[in-house]
């Protein structure tokens, strides 16, 4: 099956400039997660679409055969909340959302209010987990 086109791509927008469009509550809010996903991946921030700044790259095959590039792990402003888009979903780690704070879950997603409502370690931990289990089934 051929790739599936998406809307939200890999643009070569600045990532910074897209930040600083945000308020300054949530840019220290970004700022970090960049910092802590970037030394997590590895991989240099990159703006997908119009708004999610998204680290590193995978290809993704599904059962029906739909095939698409998407990043690995990455996050977005959301007015009143910051998603993050985890490989694995937030809630395939139940003992670490057991711990992490003030936080909901989407399928892929996790959404919190703010950094200061999580503890930092244990996301970190989350962040780094979903990633190691998506890198140890051979995604790159």
């Amino acid at each position: 099956m051929a790739k599936a086109t998406l809307k939200t791509t890999k643009t070569d927008s600045d990532v910074a400039e897209f930040l600083d469009t945000c308020s300054a509550e949530v840019r220290a809010d970004c700022l970090e997660l960049v910092a802590m996903m970037q030394q997590v991946t590895g991989a240099p921030p990159k703006l997908w679409g119009p708004s999610i700044v998204g680290f590193g790259d995978q290809h993704l095959v599904y059962d029906s055969g739909r095939e698409l590039d998407w990043f690995l792990v990455g996050f977005a402003p959301r007015k009143g909340k910051l998603v993050l888009y985890l490989p694995t979903g937030a809630p395939a780690f139940p003992d670490l959302l057991a711990r992490l704070g003030k936080h909901s879950t989407g399928v892929s997603c996790l959404y919190v209010s703010k950094l200061a409502a999580v503890d930092r370690t244990v996301l970190t931990e989350l962040v780094s987990a979903s990633v190691q289990a998506v890198s140890s089934k051979g995604h790159r």
